[in-house]
């Protein structure tokens, strides 16, 4: 028998290479990514696993994306929300934060390491934790990208000074294997520290990898390391994201939310609950869609 409620993926990236002045990411010669990735292609390949809205991660650097990124949500009642790309450094971020934030589907903004920033280097700098003060000030919330060590130190550092900012980590999934003892028990430490603040979450996206060429496609396989994530973080902190169309360079999106479908099966319907809608409802604010408002059924898995 099926469950029933909602899905919402927190975390899918909206772009069109036909746009005037093209797209600074994917690349024209990315075989995989580059093509339109807009709303109804995404509803066509999510629909059928219960997934019936969807928060669009800003994938370009460029100011005047996220207006564009904003006018697509707004035309498509799918999208509850946008996490937009403004640069802490810029001397123009108030005035740019202040602008996007009129928007009430502005629900965060993202840094982190990607468009040759670096977070644990950016917030020495002058201005930047006055900009993150900002963010919380406004009920925003803040996404960080692509985690290492270093990123997880600085985000420890953020949430020390500002507790009341809620901090998405995306992609921990995709890092938590290293190499060697000393940091693996180092990574653990910093996930201990920031799994003990109330608004620090974990997105679990980016769960496929490639190893030796090969991307495992048996959910068994990813279970220890979300072991590891759900355990530091708790059923209160983690929440779903597919990285869609990302996520297409290492399995096809039915297989990417099958993995953790099958391991959240086993989890308990309230858990369920948490990780594929509610915590993200928590963490970013998002108006509940009409669409949402009737439970939607999503397909179970017998534990294996």
């Amino acid at each position: 028998m099926a469950t029933l409620f909602p899905v919402l993926d927190a975390h899918i990236h909206l772009f069109d290479p036909a746009r005037p002045g093209g797209i600074p990411w994917p690349a024209p010669t990315d075989a995989i990514l580059y093509q339109p990735a807009l709303p109804a292609r995404f509803a066509a390949l999510a629909a059928s696993h219960g997934v019936c809205a969807a928060i669009a991660i800003e994938a370009s650097p460029r100011l005047e994306d996220n207006d564009w990124l904003l006018r697509v949500a707004e035309e498509n009642p799918m999208i509850v929300g946008i996490v937009g790309n403004l640069d802490l450094r810029a001397p123009d971020f108030l005035r740019q934060l202040n602008r996007l934030a009129a928007y009430p589907l502005l629900l965060g903004l993202r840094t982190g390491n990607l468009w040759q920033r670096d977070l644990a280097s950016d917030i020495a700098k002058p201005g930047v934790f006055a900009h993150l003060k900002a963010v919380a000030a406004l009920g925003l919330a803040l996404d960080t990208a692509n985690p290492d060590i270093e990123l997880l130190e600085a985000v420890d550092a953020i949430a020390d000074r500002i507790p009341e900012l809620r901090i998405v980590i995306d992609h921990l999934p995709a890092a938590v294997e290293l190499e060697s003892a000393s940091a693996r028990d180092l990574w653990r430490r910093r996930l201990a520290s920031l799994g003990q603040n109330p608004n620090v979450y974990a997105k679990l996206s980016e769960v496929p990898r490639r190893i030796h060429h090969h991307v495992p496609r048996d959910p068994g396989f990813y279970r220890p390391t979300l072991d590891i994530l759900c355990s530091v973080f708790d059923e209160d902190h983690v929440l779903f994201g597919s990285d869609w169309p990302n996520s297409d360079q290492w399995l096809p999106y039915s297989e990417t939310f099958a993995i953790v479908r099958e391991y959240f099966a086993t989890k308990g319907a309230e858990a369920r609950e948490k990780f594929f809608w509610q915590n993200s409802r928590r963490v970013y604010r998002w108006r509940m869609p009409e669409q949402m408002s009737t439970p939607a059924p999503l397909p179970t898995v017998a534990p294996s």
